[in-house]
């Protein structure tokens, strides 16, 4: 799984990172980051709730 951050559309809330801390993080700005581009099999399902939680949609999945 791949997971990226639109950062023109991330606003900032941050419930990504509170909701899915081992795939996200934040950046100088408070505005989302993914750890890493390539998620571990084991955290599949958080980098999904990360992004299911994004009220902007920011968060983009590729399976």
């Amino acid at each position: 799984m791949k997971v990226q951050v639109l950062s023109e559309v991330c606003t900032g809330h941050g419930r990504c990172y509170m909701l899915a801390p081992e795939v996200f993080g934040e950046d100088d700005r408070g505005h989302c980051q993914v750890l890493a581009p390539e998620v571990p099999s084991e955290h599949e399902s958080q980098a999904r709730i990360g992004a299911e939680a994004c009220p902007e949609q920011a968060i983009e999945i590729e399976e």
